[in-house]
This record gives C-alpha cells, sequence and structure tokens, in this order.
C-alpha cells in the first residue's frame, strides 16, 4: 500500500475507533475523498483494508458501513488470537529460532525501544511501531514451521478489531508495556522455554483485547477525543 493510501487508512481506522465514525454510520468515497482533500483512489484501498480488518462492512450497490458491535463482541476474538499465537510460540521455541529470523525479532525490539525511549508518542512514530509490531508477530508466526498453526493464526488476525494494525496510540504507559512484553517473549523463545514462551504471548494478545475493548467502551457511538 502506498503512503497516501495507508495515511488515509490509518485516518479512517482512527475515526471508527474514536467514535467520530460512528456505528452503522453510511460511509460513502466521494464524501470522504473531499473531507480528506485526496482523490478517490486512496480512499477505495482504503476503505477496501478496513473492510478485511472487519471494522467496516460492504454492502453491494450500497457502499460501506461502520459496523455495530457491542465491547463484549470484542474479546472472543482477541481470546482465539491469544490461544493460536502462544501455540506458534511455543512451536517456535521448541525448534529454536533461525538465525535470520533472531535478527529479525532483535531488530524489532530495538526499533521499538528506540521509538519509546522519547518518552512521549509521537504521530509520526505511529506507522514505524505498527509495522515493527506486525514484524514482529508474523515473524514469530513464520518460526514455527507448522503451516496449519500458521494459516489459522494468520486468519485469526483478519478477525474483527483483531488486526495487530490496530493500535491505540495514546497511552505512552500502555505501549511500553506491550513492548516489555515482546523483549520477554523473545527471550523465552530463545531460552527454549516452550510452556513461558506461550503463556507470555497469550497474555500479550488478550491484554491488548482488553485494552481496546475497554476504549471501546468508553468511545463506542460517541465522538470523545481523537485516538493516534
Amino acid at each position: 500500500m502506498d503512503t497516501l493510501a495507508q495515511k488515509v487508512t490509518d485516518t479512517l481506522r482512527n475515526w471508527i475507533l474514536s467514535g467520530e465514525l460512528e456505528q452503522g454510520r453510511r460511509i460513502e468515497e466521494i464524501p470522504l475523498a473531499e473531507r480528506l482533500q485526496v482523490s478517490r483512489t486512496p480512499v477505495r484501498a482504503a476503505l477496501a483494508t478496513l473492510s478485511n480488518e472487519g471494522l467496516i462492512e460492504h454492502q453491494p450497490k450500497r457502499g460501506y458501513l461502520v459496523r455495530t458491535f457491542s465491547a463484549q463482541e470484542i474479546m472472543p476474538t482477541y481470546e482465539v488470537r491469544a490461544v493460536l499465537e502462544g501455540l506458534v510460540c511455543r512451536h517456535a521455541a521448541m525448534i529454536g529460532l533461525q538465525a535470520h529470523a533472531r535478527q529479525q525479532l532483535q531488530e524489532c525490539l530495538e526499533l521499538g525501544d528506540r521509538i519509546l525511549a522519547k518518552g512521549t508518542l509521537l504521530e509520526s512514530d505511529l506507522e514505524p511501531y505498527r509495522q515493527m509490531n506486525v514484524t514482529f508477530h508474523n515473524t514469530l508466526i513464520q518460526s514455527a514451521q507448522n503451516s496449519v498453526a500458521e494459516r489459522f493464526a494468520i486468519q485469526a488476525q483478519a478477525l474483527a478489531f483483531s488486526s495487530d494494525r490496530i493500535m491505540l496510540w495514546h497511552d505512552h504507559r500502555i505501549i511500553v508495556r506491550s513492548h516489555d512484553d515482546h523483549h520477554r517473549i523473545l527471550q523465552a523463545v530463545l531460552d527454549r522455554d516452550c510452556s513461558r514462551a506461550e503463556q507470555l504471548m497469550r497474555e500479550h494478545v488478550y491484554y491488548a483485547g482488553v485494552i481496546l475493548r475497554d476504549h471501546y467502551e468508553k468511545t463506542s457511538g460517541t465522538a470523545q477525543g481523537r485516538v493516534v
């Protein structure tokens, strides 16, 4: 996805998560393009991405609707992800990491450390951190060398609200805690501690769901603040 389309996607995702685009609202390409002062092409790409993430729903010949969820519907998706990603972490720890995967994961940790060392969450750091997070999780999934577990883990990330690209970039303390989890997870995998690697990843994913659920309860159907 090109830079402009990604920027439009991030903006629309933030509007949905913050309640600025409320549940059940119809979304049309032309008004959005005019509001964002862009062409319809990046808007069209953004809507397709958000539909895949489960945040909006495509209705043939009628455009898109912001999907309606209760906060209670969020956690089951994260419970599924937690189990599957915990399983792949167990397998990755069991067989050990290949050199290129180890290097990639270490680079993810170093990038996250540099971003968070600033002590504040800059908007310009959102996409690099988010991409780091996606790379970290997907590298571990691939390192399990279990095609069945990998397929279902990737599918679980596509469940509504469960994408690794959905990130509430507003609380430095929460992001630091999440990244500290990354450090502990990788260390457990490197130590070949299968049970600890699995449990840490399960807690990590589940906690992300709790944070999103709690935020969604506060902002659902409202325009309280802006999620960055």
